[in-house]
């Protein structure tokens, strides 16, 4: 199986959902089954069709977590010292070429990966163009509007 790239918080965060999985939702839906077989005929029961679907989904969730937490490769990105090149976890400033906008990313894993706080996916077109660049370097990527160029301002690992 090959392993797959996550951040120190990211595991945490998928501990957490696979441990409330566990002791909160897992139970309630067998509850609510339960609840459901005793109101009699399962045939035309929409409450217990209902709960063995979110049972489904739960069970499956928790079989994914697990896969995932198993074949994860944790990455504590304050440990990382990639001599000022912008590798796995680093935070990356940026500054638009064009408008002078200035952003910043931090690249991490495809669970992890939320653009609204700043976090990017790893396989993102944009984590791919800044992997391996330092400091002043300029990457380019492939927008659906164009190509964008980004100079890179700063590479902090934190």
């Amino acid at each position: 199986m090959a392993t797959f790239p996550v951040t120190k918080r990211g595991a945490e965060k998928l501990k957490a959902e696979l441990q409330r999985l566990k002791s909160v939702e897992r139970p309630a839906v067998i509850t609510a089954i339960a609840e459901a077989r005793a109101q009699g005929d399962l045939s035309e029961n929409a409450d217990y069709d209902a709960a063995k679907e979110r049972q489904g989904f739960i069970e499956g969730r928790i079989a994914e977590i697990e896969g995932k937490l198993s074949a994860a490769q944790v990455i504590d990105p304050s440990e990382v010292d990639a001599g000022g090149r912008v590798v796995f976890g680093a935070t990356v400033e940026l500054e638009d070429e064009a408008s002078g906008d200035a952003v910043t990313y931090q690249i991490v894993g495809e669970d992890e990966a939320d653009i609204k706080l700043g976090l990017i996916n790893i396989s993102s077109p944009i984590a791919r163009a800044l992997i391996g660049k330092e400091e002043g370097d300029t990457a380019q990527v492939q927008a659906p509007g164009g190509v964008k160029r980004f100079e890179i301002v700063a590479v902090r690992y934190a």
